[in-house]
């Protein structure tokens, strides 16, 4: 009697938000340093622009950059979503005048609109170059290309703790859940739900205060001073004065650009 073939294993699901930081792009070949530089600079770049030539050029080259990185487009797609949720609010008091004219009346406002469309197009393009840039990297790894840029030491060890024990605390409201399922809890729209959730933020709260307190203890029985030592550094390559400079040259280009368009917004 043949043995019926082994059931397929499962995928894992994904538990660190950034797990598609192991890629094999030339964009994650990178150094942190030089993509975080180029994703501030050229945020800033389309941020301040004020022209449609500009914020169509940053979209077109953030899809690009995007399509590049490989991230995998319905992971992708699930974050533009997330992202478009605040658009969507832009774009439901944004472009609406309220007027006076023999009653109320609620009108379509020109400059609004326009403002709303600017903004929605400057919105996803720079989402897609941070996304590009900064979602091929490590997270930690971030952090310590920000204190190469010298940024506080505090606001550095502050990242870092809270990136560290964002997953404790993840793993913590997963147990008290379970927990509550396991008492027959059932949520709903009604008082006990809502108290019951406020129970559970509470306990979160207090535990995660004792085992900040525990964990500082620790550290400074461990001789910590307030750095953080790094024991692996980063190592610059040529590709990364090449990509540094091309970013240079896009956002002078984008610059350019907003600025020879002006005449015409």
């Amino acid at each position: 009697m043949s043995q019926p073939p082994p059931k397929p294993k499962p995928k894992p699901k994904p538990t660190d938000p950034l797990q598609h930081a192991a890629g094999h792009s030339w964009l994650h070949r990178l150094d942190p340093r030089a993509k975080l530089g180029a994703a501030l600079g050229l945020s800033l770049v389309v941020a301040l622009g004020q022209s449609w030539a500009v914020a169509l050029a940053a979209l077109g080259l953030g899809l690009v950059v995007l399509a590049s990185a490989r991230l995998g487009w319905s992971r992708v797609l699930g974050r533009l979503a997330a992202v478009n949720i605040f658009v969507v609010l832009l774009w439901v008091f944004l472009p609406w005048r309220l007027g006076w004219n023999n009653g109320w009346h609620l009108g379509l406002d020109p400059e609004g609109l326009r403002l709303a469309l600017l903004i929605s197009l400057k919105t996803n393009a720079v989402f897609c170059l941070l996304l590009a840039l900064l979602g091929t990297g490590r997270v930690e790894n971030i952090f310590h290309a920000l204190a190469h840029y010298h940024a506080p030491q505090k606001l550095v060890n502050l990242f870092l703790f809270f990136y560290r024990y964002l997953h404790v605390l993840r793993r913590e409201h997963a147990r008290l859940t379970w927990a509550l399922k396991v008492r027959g809890f059932v949520p709903g729209n009604n008082l006990r739900t809502w108290r019951t959730y406020a129970s559970l933020v509470g306990v979160l709260l207090v535990r995660g205060y004792d085992r900040a307190e525990r964990v500082y203890q620790a550290m400074l029985c461990r001789g910590f001073t307030g750095t953080l030592w790094l024991l692996d550094h980063f190592h610059w390559s040529r590709r990364d004065t090449i990509f540094c400079w091309a970013a240079v040259a896009v956002g002078a280009a984008l610059i350019a650009l907003n600025l020879g368009s002006a005449s015409w917004i």
